[in-house]
């Protein structure tokens, strides 16, 4: 009766059977000991119909904890000898794709580690980092095998910092279905070389991206424009916006050193308006409405414009106020704010394209801030390997399901 009641909890049937229980209070272990009915001619992979029997071999495998107490399976394993002679091991369908594991241990690690660190994963299973750590690697390389990437079309690329110093993560998403679809070393342009090749190898090819989501760094945009060749480059709004914003506070550092009204106002020129206390939005008015004698004024303002401009549609509307804005910015004193006009300017088509692309790179620097906040967690991770099985457990969108029924 017992045996039946955990053949029927571990879905085990024929040729298998349990063979016995051993509970061990003192270790809080539970030991199963799986065996199959003798005589039993199994399948080979590769290989047509069914082989005796050669010889066998015991797999100690973790699975899901019975209730508090860790439990084992004992399986003995047969080998097989084929026609030809070779003797190859034949694996239940229950076994994990990580030795030493069943499918639903492996699916239960999978599913924690996505919402938690290697670390806390670990402890609450009993096994260590290092193990936790395999499985999830092993699961995202067979998963990333199998990817399909001829429909992506429309991608954001951006870079993020992964350890101390001048040490950068290249990062692709797929902006139609909003996952990573490729991680690499580097922020130059031979990390959008790797992503064109990347692509060939997972059914897709470099001519398909017709629109890519970029900062405005000179590596990128060389390496889009000559392994990306069919696509349009949008340069995010809301970097333009970031450096306008730096340019107002660059303004503000500049005059406050004649002008002490201006100190206690830099957040206050930073912020959107309306996200403002009632005092904040008086302080802020009553400095605007000295913008003919004071440029830091002038300089939120311009700003303020150039967002205006840059939430409209018509791109020949926006196309000929943008090149109007970056006239009268140049001709006035606000220097800082100069050095966006010129910028502008240098990166216009990518600009003025949002205006009918719409398409940002939010996605990537929202998992940015993810990633960072797991790093912390995690007092950091240092090898690539880790980063890029961290990255695409929290943005990949994988699916694990083909690898393993169990994995949701």
């Amino acid at each position: 009766m017992q045996n039946q009641l955990f053949e029927a909890a571990l879905g085990i049937a024929k040729p298998w059977y349990i063979q016995g229980v051993d509970f061990d209070v003192a270790r809080k272990t539970l030991t199963i000991s799986i065996n199959f009915v003798a005589g039993t001619r199994f399948p080979a992979t590769g290989v047509d119909g069914t082989h005796p029997v050669h010889d066998t071999q015991i797999k100690r495998l973790r699975h899901l904890n019975f209730f508090q107490h860790e439990c084992f399976l004992e399986v003995r394993t047969p080998r097989v000898k084929l026609p030809d002679g070779g003797v190859v091991l034949v694996e239940p369908d229950w076994f994990g794709k990580l030795a030493g594991f069943t499918l639903l241990f492996e699916a239960l690690v999978l599913a924690m580690a996505q919402q938690m660190t290697f670390a806390a994963v670990a402890k609450l299973v009993g096994e260590s980092w290092h193990r936790v750590h395999a499985i999830c690697s092993r699961y995202v390389d067979l998963a990333l095998a199998e990817a399909d990437l001829s429909a992506v079309t429309a991608v954001a690329i951006d870079e993020t910092s992964c350890r101390r110093g001048h040490n950068y993560l290249t990062i692709a998403a797929d902006m139609e279905e909003r996952k990573v679809v490729f991680v690499t070393e580097g922020k130059d342009a031979k990390t959008v070389a790797a992503f064109a090749e990347y692509l060939v190898e997972h059914k897709g090819t470099a001519e398909q991206v017709s629109s890519v989501s970029i900062d405005m760094s000179p590596a990128f945009i060389k390496g889009v424009t000559k392994h990306l060749p069919k696509a349009r480059i949008t340069f995010d709004k809301f970097h333009v916006i970031a450096h306008a914003s730096a340019a107002v506070d660059a303004t503000r550092r500049i005059e406050q050193r004649t002008d002490p009204s201006l100190k206690g106002l830099r957040w206050k020129l930073l912020k959107d308006r309306d996200s403002l206390s009632d005092e904040g939005r008086a302080d802020l008015d009553a400095l605007i409405a000295q913008a003919a004698t004071k440029r830091t004024a002038r300089a939120w303002l311009y700003r303020e414009h150039l967002r205006e401009i840059l939430d409209r549609k018509q791109i020949n509307v926006v196309s000929a106020m943008l090149k109007q804005w970056c006239t009268n910015v140049l001709r006035s004193k606000v220097e800082p704010m100069k050095d966006v006009a010129r910028m502008i300017r240098n990166h216009f088509d990518g600009i003025v394209a949002w205006t009918q692309t719409r398409q940002t790179n939010g996605f990537i620097e929202a998992l940015n801030g993810l990633f960072q906040a797991a790093k912390r967690k995690a007092r950091g991770y240092t090898r690539f390997t880790t980063m890029r099985t961290v990255l695409f457990l929290i943005a990949g969108k994988l699916d694990f399901t083909a690898i393993n029924p169990h994995a949701a």
